[in-house]
């Protein structure tokens, strides 16, 4: 019921920027916590970072610590991933994601929405 869209993805090279989008819409985005997960080709999909709705407190995978970012808007209905500094291992389909209980701590794989992902690619 909950629908996720992300953008923002594209072709960057080593240590550029980039900013993804996760436009959410169904429920009451202000009651959750959303996150960021990804899947690079050959692996399993992966956190990547998350945010509370309770306080505004994040948690990150520690491959992107310091580098990436997230933030929401509510008023919006909107969450971001900042992404600095990027490396060719960050290549991957960025997905976003929802918990389907609201005032969720942490997040992993599985009890979440999702939205179709968007592709990041970092050439060296």
């Amino acid at each position: 019921q909950v629908q996720l869209v992300e953008s923002g993805g594209g072709l960057v090279q080593t240590g550029d920027s980039l900013r993804l989008s996760c436009a959410a819409s169904g429920r009451s985005f202000s009651s959750y916590t959303m996150g960021w997960f990804r899947q690079a080709p050959g692996k399993e999909r992966e956190f990547v970072a998350a945010m509370s709705s309770i306080g505004g407190s994040t948690s990150y995978a520690d491959s992107v610590k310091g580098r990436f970012t997230i933030s929401r808007d509510n008023a919006k209905n909107v969450v971001y991933l900042q992404m600095n500094s990027l490396k060719p291992e960050d290549t991957a389909v960025y997905y976003c994601a929802a918990p389907f209980q609201p005032y969720t701590a942490t997040m992993g794989v599985n009890g979440n929405y999702w939205g179709k992902g968007t592709l990041v690619t970092v050439s060296a």
